[in-house]
This record gives C-alpha cells, structure tokens and sequence, in this order.
C-alpha cells in the first residue's frame, strides 16, 4: 500500500466532487465513506492506508469515492468532524440527565472523552490517529473544544443558580471553571494514563468545581 493517494488529485472527468446541492442518497454514501475510512484508518494507520482501501472497504470504486471527498484528508476531517458532533449530542445527553452536578459532568467524560480515547488508544494506530487530529483537523478540535466548554460553563451556571450561588462573589464565573475544568482534562489526556487513571484524574478534577460552587 501507498501513501502517495493523499497527494493524488482526481484525473478523471467525473471523479470530482459535482457542485451541487447534496441528495439523501449523497449523504447516505458519504457516511458510508466516514464509517468505512474509521476501519480502514484503525487497522492501517493514515499513512498507510489508500483511497484505494477505503473504496474497498465502502463498497464503491475509487472514481465513486472522488464523487464526495477531494482526498485522504479530507476523508480524515469528515471522520473527525463525525465522531465530534456525536460527542456533542452525548456531552448534551449526559448533562441533562437527573442527577448531581458532578454525576452528570462525571458521566460526560466517561462517554464523551475517556471511551473515546481509550477506544481509539485501542488501535495499534491509535497515537497516529490523535496527532494527526491535533494537525489535520487542529480547527475542528478548537471549535469541539469550545463547544464542551460552553456546555459545561451552562451546565455550571445552572446549578449555582439553582443553588443560589453568587459565582461573582467568590471571585469565580462559570466559564472560568469550564475552562479550568477543560485545561486539566486536556492535561490529564497527554500523559496517556491508561483510563482508570484517567477517570480518577478527572473525578478530582470535577470535586474541585463542585467545591467552588458547594
């Protein structure tokens, strides 16, 4: 196998993307692609896996596969753009689930970044996996980052209220500790615990916001 594919453009007339607008069945092929290219990328690492593999894999010819994507990044982007907004709708779920503040933070992590990690950690491939994500998609990491960020800074902001809590009072505003709370669990991931550590690691951090607030 090649890696050269990253680099090749399409040479074929109809092997472009068409510009026009996306049908049903275009964004049922294309998550097809997305879902294909995840197994392709897990077992061969992004070097080393081709076009080639992940048409394979989808069950479509390799002019088919220039239909919806430009290349091998932007396959990789649209798997991370994917597992993103999945991670977004679970963080959402998760935190609007009965319980106490630092359950529903706690049970976030676990789904949304600990499984996760951890799942793609799996993967012989899996630190090729992460940093290419932190190069190739480093802005779809910043907007996901943002996005949990402000969902914990809501989620937080709600309990004070709720509490009758003056964050100002103490100094304190929930962005604040969303980010504080974002920061250590960043931190937490680049030392590459295994996920025990981790969950430990982050349940200390989740303590230190509830104890702000408490």
């Amino acid at each position: 196998m090649s890696d050269n594919d990253h680099f090749e453009p399409a040479t074929d007339m109809d092997s472009h993307p068409v510009d026009r607008a996306p049908t049903q069945a275009d964004d049922c092929r294309r998550q097809r692609v997305i879902d294909a290219a995840m197994q392709v990328f897990l077992s061969y690492g992004y070097k080393r896996a081709t076009m080639d593999d992940i048409a394979r894999t989808a069950d479509m010819s390799r002019p088919a596969l220039y239909l919806h994507f430009k290349n091998k990044t932007d396959i990789f982007r649209a798997v991370a753009d994917h597992m993103f907004e999945l991670a977004l709708e679970s963080t959402s779920l998760s935190l609007a689930q009965n319980g106490s503040l630092a359950d529903r933070i706690n049970g976030a992590i676990d789904t949304v970044m600990i499984n996760l990690i951890c799942q793609i950690n799996s993967s012989a491939h899996g630190e090729e996996l992460l940093d290419l994500k932190n190069s190739l998609a480093a802005d779809l990491v910043a907007g996901w980052h943002n996005a949990v960020a402000a969902m914990f800074r809501d989620t937080i902001a709600a309990d004070a209220r709720q509490r009758g809590i003056d964050l100002s009072a103490r100094g304190l505003t929930a962005a604040t500790l969303a980010e504080m709370l974002m920061d250590g669990l960043e931190g937490m991931k680049r030392r590459g615990a295994d996920a025990d550590s981790q969950r430990k690691a982050a349940r200390q951090l989740v303590r230190i916001v509830e104890l702000a607030i408490a």
